[in-house]
């Protein structure tokens, strides 16, 4: 690192934190701050006061709490809000969660805002003999995000108690080199930051094109030269002369086969498209319900159907590349002739036609189910099957160029972040020494 280390050091007496400099004293947390568990939740109760609501994914997607964040509103008694107002330089770290790598994430409020109180899920720590500023670094650091995801305890969803956040060990600099360190960091995150959100918005960009790419060649198909007609049909527009509209029962028909017993349970995501649950849980990490018992409840699905789930109407319809069973909740569209299956898994999920299908529906409620009368008033396009081939091969290619793109700006990302967290890990720990940088 081009950073230098301290003149002298000690140890500190603790593994993970090792030797520490020699100015520096061991502490616990709660020698330093008062440590306040929220008790506040999301539901508005008769007769409790109106306030806003600093809640976990608040503090989760953000490492500071301002006022530019829309505060949900909600309520809480006396004694909540006089013991869980947030007031500049607090810190607030999420103590419960699905994952313990989620456990003890901080921000810091930037600013005092009006009648802001810390939320369910959360922890406030507020400093004493300490920068907040400062306080929120170390706490963001390696070594005590692995002590808290080491002390947080349960099965499927886990928890920090109050008693392992007051105990946390650590060293403290003086007064003077606290500020020194905080205000290093908030210089050189900054520019991490920066190179992070110029990463974060080509990806946004490259989705965009592959979107277009995606829109265009399934309702113009890839001739430019070819003469064009209105199709008649608002979310179609202009199509190839040649192509036809017809009704979409024309080309789909529902699938209401029961599930026989050699079928393996499917799942159908935004992310994955149909793909098999163990599969799903084996990817993403976690659970999902099975059914054990009552497989009558349960649809057949064949490879090249397309399945409607409840949310096919944020992001489109899902195609199924193999033989399974899903739930009877959802709608199996079987395709019948002049249909390419992986043409069709383009077009379904173009923007579109996931806005014209939206516009079948109300879909008010989340949770709204589309049903086969929903899909059946969006016309569709009869192209030559071997024009819907050629059309699913150049979008194939086009797609894996722009997914090698994100691919990579992603994993820049992933290193711009490790290298922030080293950063601060190495600062708050005495590592490297940045009094004379800052």
């Amino acid at each position: 690192m081009r950073f230098k280390p301290y003149p002298k050091y000690k140890s500190s007496g603790v593994e993970w934190l090792g030797h520490i400099p020699s100015n520096w004293e061991m502490t616990r947390l709660k020698r330093i701050s008062q440590v306040r568990l929220s008790n506040v939740d999301k539901h508005s109760i008769e007769g409790q006061k109106y306030i806003r609501l600093c809640n976990y994914v608040d503090v989760y997607r953000n490492r500071r709490i301002t006022s530019e964040i829309e505060f949900m509103t909600a309520t809480a008694s006396d004694e909540q809000i006089a013991r869980l107002t947030l007031s500049k330089g607090d810190v607030i770290i999420t103590k419960d969660s699905e994952s313990p790598s989620d456990i003890g994430v901080p921000a810091l409020v930037n600013e005092d805002i009006t009648n802001l109180v810390c939320g369910y899920h959360l922890a406030l720590i507020r400093p004493m003999a300490t920068s907040g500023q400062y306080l929120c670094y170390l706490l963001m650091s390696h070594f005590v995000r692995a002590v808290f995801e080491m002390e947080a305890t349960g099965m499927t969803r886990y928890a920090l108690g109050k008693y392992s956040i007051e105990n946390l060990v650590t060293a403290i600099p003086p007064d003077s080199e606290q500020s020194a360190i905080a205000s290093f960091l908030d210089c050189e995150t900054a520019k991490i930051d920066t190179l992070i959100a110029k990463q974060e918005k080509l990806i946004e960009l490259l989705k965009e094109k592959r979107q277009a790419i995606i829109s265009h060649a399934v309702t113009k198909g890839l001739n430019p030269n070819v003469r064009m007609k209105d199709s008649g049909v608002e979310w179609l527009g202009e199509v190839p002369e040649h192509w036809s509209v017809v009704q979409s029962r024309r080309l789909f028909s529902e699938r209401n086969e029961k599930a026989i017993n050699s079928d393996k349970q499917l799942t159908a995501s935004q992310k994955y498209g149909v793909i098999y649950q163990d599969q799903f849980m084996s990817l993403e990490g976690q659970k999902v319900v099975q059914v054990i018992t009552g497989s009558d409840i349960l649809k057949h699905v064949e490879p090249g159907d397309f399945v409607i789930s409840m949310r096919s109407f944020q992001g489109g319809i899902e195609s199924a590349n193999d033989r399974g069973s899903i739930s009877s909740a959802y709608v199996m569209l079987k395709p019948e002739k002049n249909v390419y299956p992986k043409f069709f898994s383009y077009l379904f999920k173009s923007r579109l036609y996931i806005q014209s299908l939206q516009r079948t529906s109300n879909l008010v409620r989340d949770g709204q189910a589309l049903r086969f009368s929903n899909f059946s008033q969006v016309s569709l396009p009869i192209v030559p099957e071997m024009e819907q081939r050629t059309i699913a091969s150049f979008i194939d290619q086009e797609i894996a160029k722009i997914d090698t793109l994100i691919a990579k700006s992603e994993q820049a990302i992933s290193l711009q972040k490790e290298h922030r967290t080293a950063l601060i890990s190495a600062a708050v720990t005495g590592k490297i020494d940045v009094r004379d940088v800052a």
